[in-house]
């Protein structure tokens, strides 16, 4: 049977991976909402307006709106079919751009309501990180004392407890 750390991380994986293909999608293409993708289209070029410096290294509203869609749509891949570190990889990177987005939302300005999937799909992501970089807790070994040719159960550990003294 699975841990319930292992649950959790499968879980949280695969919904955090299909909301950001989700999510990136509705950044490259109408075809799933016409509406969020006209959205997705003003908001971004707000966000280049508000940062000038954007525009000067040649950065087109369009360029960073279809970078963080990619980015988004293929870290969401790799969040929900491919196991092992690239999770973690992709995690990381899906983190450092919602705090980019974040940053751009305070930037020109949004109210809370605006960008609060943001904030709530970033705490998931941080906590996704954090339970999937803690190490596995292992069962503690039985250990056994051979007496005589029988196998007994060890009471106490040879090491002295923490806080107390070994005494001779």
């Amino acid at each position: 049977m699975a841990s319930p750390r292992t649950i959790t991380i499968v879980a949280l994986s695969v919904a955090l991976g299909l909301f950001f293909v989700f999510m990136g999608t509705i950044k490259l293409t109408p075809r799933l909402s016409r509406d969020a993708y006209n959205e997705m289209k003003r908001a971004y070029k707000s966000y280049v307006r508000a940062l000038p410096m954007l525009k000067k290294m040649g950065v087109s509203s369009i360029l960073l709106r279809k970078s963080i869609g990619a980015l988004e749509v293929a870290c969401g891949i790799v969040m929900t079919l491919v196991p092992g570190r690239p999770k973690d990889v992709a995690n990381f990177l899906l983190l450092l751009l919602v705090l980019a987005v974040l940053f751009f939302h305070q930037l020109v300005g949004d109210p809370l309501k605006r960008y609060a999937h943001a904030l709530v799909f970033g705490i998931l992501l941080t906590c996704r990180l954090l339970i999937a970089r803690q190490p596995e807790e292992q069962p503690p070994e039985k250990r056994v004392l051979s007496v005589n040719g029988d196998e007994q159960p060890l009471v106490h550990e040879a090491a002295p407890e923490k806080g107390k003294m070994k005494v001779s």
